[in-house]
């Protein structure tokens, strides 16, 4: 597992996390929700020694989504989404965003399905279709380095909210069960908000599952 280094950065009025997954091999990365201060994760994005290969999208909601075409301008590459949640991206009314007054659209310029594998970045990941915080919400699991960014899917000790548009609690408990849960414990889990956590630690502290 000595391929993955994670760098995280807060970004946004929800203290959002954005995720710099970085082969120590390639030395190339991934940048996982860039949901604001597109300039700010430019400087740091160049200052980290890395090639930036992907924008990977765990959801379509303003926190998770707002800075990445900038940044994916800015260095010529690809956005990712699940196929299910370009409604949420292109909708202002879904995406959220006039929770902080403004009226924006979001785009993905690749969608992908549930268990789908890409090869990114020296990385295998497989797409997790895990719907209930939103309709199209995914997690990205890199088994090889038994890591899985959950966006807002799982929390430590806590889930994603479901009073949003597309949200439903019996189908994002659902998705856990089924997608998250079986991965071995010691898979760390880096969460969309707040701190990382495991998938062991969850399954035995975790009150809502």
């Amino acid at each position: 597992m000595a391929g993955l280094r994670v760098e995280q950065y807060v970004v946004g009025p929800v203290m959002t996390n954005c995720y710099f997954a970085i082969h120590e091999d390639t030395k190339e990365m991934l940048v996982i929700d860039p949901g604001d201060e597109a300039l700010h994760l430019i400087e740091k994005i160049k200052a980290c020694g890395a090639k930036p290969v992907a924008i990977l999208l765990t959801h379509g909601h303003f926190d998770h989504a707002s800075a990445a075409q900038e940044i994916a301008e800015n260095f010529g590459i690809q956005i990712y989404a699940h196929e299910d949640e370009k409604e949420t991206l292109e909708n202002p009314s879904i995406n959220l965003c006039g929770m902080v007054g403004i009226k924006e659209i979001y785009h993905a310029d690749c969608y992908v399905k549930d268990g789908e594998i890409l090869n990114l970045a020296g990385f295998e990941i497989k797409v997790l279709h895990t719907p209930g915080h939103t309709k199209g919400g995914c997690c990205y699991y890199i088994e090889k380095e038994q890591a899985v960014f959950s966006g807002d899917t799982l929390f430590n000790s806590s889930v994603g909210r479901t009073d949003f548009p597309g949200g439903s609690a019996t189908v994002l408990l659902r998705s856990i069960e089924e997608k998250l849960m079986p991965m071995p414990g010691q898979t760390k889990v880096y969460p969309g908000h707040n701190d990382t956590t495991t998938i062991g630690w969850e399954k035995q502290y975790n009150p809502f599952l």
